[in-house]
């Protein structure tokens, strides 16, 4: 698809790139400070993404640049490979965000843009969830002005109750009012402050108690006795540099031999492209022009855009979808509004860095903590639940894998998890990474799918590629009368796929549902035969 010049929406885009670039600041420095990167990691991230990625991608909405999801790969990365040394660990990573982002730029110039759909939901929701319990986790204490214990993820959680009784007042009202904002912003109904997101809120407000409490000069009280396994933390406002120049690091590739420096490869690699993939994906479903990304051409794109980061000492990047749904809903045409959230991201660091050394670290921190509730909200488990009970199972098999090991080994753990259940379900060897159907004409311009047998996450890209071929406005049946077994991600991608094939003038309709027993509440719940 051409994407559409510069004259056509200039006005929209650049209003709405100037509203992501307000919500998109604060989350870059947030993301990378967690991340255990320098805070101008997250800026660099941004600006290569608006700037470089905009241009050479596959999506006309999706805003490009550093996420909450790539948190806990990165964070581990560092710690993993600098051995206790930050700066170390921190230019080992970049080398592999570097060889991930060479990786991507591969599989998508070998189209494998569609195996995103090889991942089942249930895994998926749970990598997602286990994402957010660590973000959490990992920002509670900052949020307390006291550092983190544990040298664990489960460790870390284990220890969260004694490391909070113990917090410095000034940096947990900060904290608390901004977690208020958050909660509290989208209830305002007047319409001009609505328009103001609400991080920004956040970080005027922290900036201003900062200057109320004079964090730059703060030291850990003495109200209270502190046991000497509770660390209060070092310094509570951003670390900045003066200049932008002074920012760049280069990659280390000297431990490119070893075992954990490929593990963080892999990791950021399947992370990224996962997250990059389903945003984009998510984010044509609210593109008011209803147009279509070309995915294989997005993940190359970011792959080139990581390679670049990581050269310079940013972190890696995905199609984010909270910045992406904001672009749209400030009215953003085109792929020129990603470009210029990232010029305007750039224009900022360059005439005021001196204000972002007075951000409070518990600003940022709040802003995660409320991302990572999201992402592992109650609602997530009852959506699991409402899929059927082993749903839920995988899901939480899948969040206490992640947790109990690391991001890579858990989604393995879930996917093994959910192909054992098909086969306790009587699926046979053969049928987990074949599927059996037939597509036949039924008319002039009609089309109908007859899928026997089992039709599963591991089995239907033959069937995706199949019906992604046929043109619009024509008649297609999915005739499921023959099928003993459709699970959730399958019943998603039909449904999905209906409702894109009618809005894009067509006519679609599933028979044989009636046939087959739902596994759950809800209407796209795995079904098996009676």
């Amino acid at each position: 698809m051409q994407k559409p010049s510069l004259a056509n929406h200039w006005r929209q885009d650049l209003t709405a790139g100037f509203l992501v670039f307000l919500i998109a600041l604060p989350l870059c420095l947030g993301i990378a400070v967690a991340s255990g990167f320098p805070p101008m990691a997250g800026i660099i991230s941004a600006i290569v993404g608006g700037l470089l990625v905009s241009r050479i991608g596959g999506a006309q909405l999706t805003i490009t640049g550093p996420a909450a999801g790539l948190i806990v790969v990165i964070l581990t990365a560092v710690q993993t490979l600098g051995d206790g040394d930050a700066m170390a660990g921190y230019r080992y990573t970049l080398a592999a965000i570097v060889i991930a982002g060479a990786l991507q730029t591969v599989l998508g110039y070998f189209k494998a843009g569609r195996l995103a759909a090889f991942f089942p939901a249930s895994v998926v929701h749970g990598m997602l969830a286990a994402i957010g319990i660590i973000i959490i986790s990992k920002q509670l204490p900052v949020m307390a002005g006291v550092q983190s214990q544990g040298a664990s993820i489960l460790s870390g959680i284990v220890a969260l109750p004694h490391s909070l009784i113990y917090f410095m007042p000034q940096i947990g009202l900060i904290a608390l009012a901004g977690i208020v904002v958050l909660i509290g912003w989208p209830h305002i109904q007047q319409p001009l402050l609505r328009k103001i997101p609400a991080p920004i809120i956040v970080i005027a407000s922290g900036i201003l108690l900062g200057h109320m409490f004079q964090l730059d000069q703060l030291q850990p009280g003495e109200a209270f006795i502190v046991p000497k396994d509770v660390l209060f933390a070092s310094h509570f406002l951003v670390t900045f540099p003066d200049s932008l120049l002074t920012s760049f690091y280069l990659p280390d590739f000297s431990k490119l031999s070893t075992l954990a420096f490929w593990e963080s490869v892999i990791s950021i690699c399947l992370v990224g492209s996962l997250e990059s993939l389903l945003s984009a994906a998510a984010v044509d479903k609210l593109d008011p022009e209803k147009r279509y990304s070309d995915l294989n051409k997005e993940l190359r794109a970011v792959g080139i855009g990581n390679v670049v980061s990581g050269m310079i000492g940013g972190l890696p990047m995905i199609a984010e979808i909270v910045r992406s749904s904001a672009n749209i809903d400030a009215g953003g045409r085109s792929s020129w509004a990603n470009f210029f959230h990232g010029g305007f991201v750039l224009l900022f660091v360059v005439l005021f860095p001196d204000l972002i050394s007075t951000i409070p670290l518990a600003s940022l921190a709040a802003l995660l903590v409320y991302t990572g509730y999201r992402l592992a909200s109650p609602q997530a488990f009852a959506k699991s639940m409402d899929l059927g009970k082993e749903q839920l199972a995988l899901f939480v098999i899948t969040i206490f894998a992640i947790l109990a090991s690391n991001l890579l080994v858990g989604v393995l753990i879930g996917i093994a998890a959910k192909l054992l259940l098909h086969i306790g379900r009587g699926v046979p060897l053969g049928n987990l990474l074949s599927i059996s159907f037939k597509l036949q004409a039924n008319g002039p311009n009609s089309w109908i799918i007859k899928v026997s047998g089992a039709a599963l996450f591991s089995n239907f890209l033959a069937l995706k590629s199949q019906v992604a071929g046929l043109a619009d406005g024509q008649t297609v049946i999915f005739d499921l009368s023959a099928t003993d077994l459709i699970d959730h991600t399958v019943m998603e991608f039909i449904a999905h796929y209906r409702e894109d094939y009618i809005a894009r003038g067509g006519r679609c309709e599933i028979h044989g549902l009636a046939d087959l027993e739902s596994l759950g509440d809800h209407a796209l719940a795995a079904r098996q035969r009676r």
